[in-house]
């Protein structure tokens, strides 16, 4: 009985993992969007996109919340092609 109720406490453990997997932090997302950004040959409307995008996401970074800060730097990064 107690091989059953370990096995069933280790599988709720390990289906819960990805519940309390954290995003990646967001300063560390800006700085690798930033580095892409310095590296990539961009026209006036791309770097404006960017630069939006970039400001919506350290605002969001600013106010801890890393899941859309880094949704915002995500979408900088598509639109520079990486």
């Amino acid at each position: 009985m107690r091989k059953f109720a370990f096995a069933v406490a280790l599988g709720l453990l390990a289906a819960s993992g990805p519940v309390f997997a954290a995003p990646a932090p967001c300063e560390a997302t800006l700085k690798a969007l930033r580095a892409a950004e310095a590296a990539a040959k961009l026209n006036d409307a791309d770097k404006n996109r960017v630069s939006e995008l970039e400001t919506k996401g350290i605002e969001r970074c600013n106010a801890d919340d890393d899941k859309r800060a880094d949704d915002f730097f995500a979408q900088a990064m598509k639109v520079m092609g990486k």
